[in-house]
């Protein structure tokens, strides 16, 4: 079993930044690719992004890429979700999980899930 605990959420103004942080525990967390996924009221939870389990590999989804980075410290056993230039339409509840074996973009491949942690953007 792996537990992860999100923090970090909160409100912040369009234009502005937040870093969501995932502790994890209960297994050797190396063992784990990480990502984060979102889910804003009456929508599907979205991908948002994964990292592979050396930090060396990350992928990102479309609506976030170039203002979000995911990366991870294997010794802390903690990911991090460093979000920039936010805007209204990143409001959601962001989430993040865990899957042994490589980095995927498709939920039902994760076997982790934190309770999540909201972000909400005001324009």
């Amino acid at each position: 079993q792996v537990q992860l605990v999100e923090s970090g959420g909160g409100l912040v103004q369009a234009g502005g930044s937040l870093r969501l942080s995932c502790a994890a525990s209960g297994r050797t967390f190396s063992e784990y690719a990480m990502g984060w996924f979102r889910q804003a009221p009456g929508k599907e939870r979205e991908f948002v992004a994964t990292v592979s389990r050396s930090g060396g590999s990350t992928y990102y989804g479309d609506s976030v890429k170039g203002r979000f980075t995911i990366s991870r410290d294997n010794a802390k056993n903690t990911v991090y979700l460093q979000m920039n230039s936010l805007k209204p339409e990143d409001t959601a509840v962001y989430y993040c999980t865990a899957r042994s074996g490589g980095r995927s973009t498709i939920r039902n491949e994760y076997d982790y899930w934190g309770q999540g942690t909201q972000v909400t953007v005001s324009s």
